[in-house]
């Protein structure tokens, strides 16, 4: 029988796939399922832009200044790549944590404003790039539809690409429309800022001079600094250093590098400041997080 609502299916996906708790990616190569059968500590992270569904139970998502509970039913956008903490706050083995992660396709989103009427522009008070709202029946409808395409080739090609294409509509149109709409038109505040995010993120070892990249991106010193932290969550320079500590952490824990070579190939100068940030951070030292994934 197939599946008659979004959780049945995630459901049904993930028990022929035997993930009790993880991740499993869906035959499209992009959009994950997750789940968790308890609730969880603050973990940090990157996420790009995204939508996240709740399915069951709930998660925390922020910044160290901006956090949000996202509820079964609910759906959040993230637009700009953001280093965030989460944490999931309902979830037990009868009922467990289920969502899914669907990338935003910017240049898509793009494509499709310049056909928005102008009735359909949202005013939105907050710049902040995580955006919560309910998430409605056409949504649901479409994420559906889209996921059964995904599993034949003839509509993975001909058939989910026009589904995609209509997802990022209702985006566009929906509760979520505002923030997104502010994002890709070029000459809004928050453009601005994520071209500043982008080039934060292009070479993280390289200093950052704020009132420089102010200028490149057309503002003032005291209007960037302000805006950045409204769109973001964080500072310029702490923006920088979460992913600075994020990358770092990702290269622990996948590559051979030695600790001091990869405090400086993020803009460290001293390992010694590395290890007390990386510290801060996480709870542990760089050694200590490398030897406790070697044991996982």
């Amino acid at each position: 029988m197939e599946p008659r609502t979004l959780l049945d299916y995630v459901l049904a996906q993930l028990d022929h796939s035997g993930v009790t708790q993880g991740v499993l990616t869906h035959k499209d190569g992009c959009t994950v399922f997750l789940t968790h059968p308890a609730t969880t500590q603050h973990d940090a992270n990157v996420y790009r832009p995204l939508l996240c569904a709740v399915l069951q139970g709930a998660k925390e998502v922020g910044t160290s200044t901006r956090m949000l509970t996202v509820r079964a039913g609910q759906s959040l956008i993230v637009s700009n790549a953001l280093p965030v903490v989460s944490r999931i706050t309902e979830a037990a083995p009868d009922h467990p944590y289920i969502a899914l992660v669907f990338p935003l396709d910017l240049d898509l989103l793009r494509a499709l404003a310049p056909s928005l009427p102008q009735s359909s522009a949202h005013r939105v008070s907050d710049p902040f790039s995580i955006c919560l709202a309910p998430t409605c029946d056409d949504m649901q409808d479409a994420l559906l539809r889209y996921f059964h395409q995904c599993e034949t080739e003839e509509a993975r090609h001909m058939l989910a690409p026009i589904t995609a294409r209509e997802i990022h509509a209702r985006l566009l149109i929906g509760q979520h429309g505002g923030t997104l709409q502010k994002l890709v038109r070029h000459e809004a505040t928050a453009s601005r800022i994520f071209a500043a995010t982008h080039e934060i993120r292009s070479d993280l070892g390289k200093p950052l001079v704020v009132g420089e990249l102010a200028a490149r991106v057309g503002m003032s010193s005291s209007a960037f600094f302000e805006h950045f932290k409204a769109v973001t969550g964080n500072s310029p320079l702490q923006y920088q250093k979460d992913l600075r500590l994020l990358h770092a952490r990702n290269e622990l824990q996948t590559t051979g590098s030695k600790v001091s070579e990869i405090a400086y190939g993020v803009g460290y100068e001293s390992s010694a400041q590395f290890s007390r940030e990386y510290t801060r951070k996480f709870g542990c030292s760089p050694r200590q997080d490398r030897v406790s994934e070697a044991v996982h």
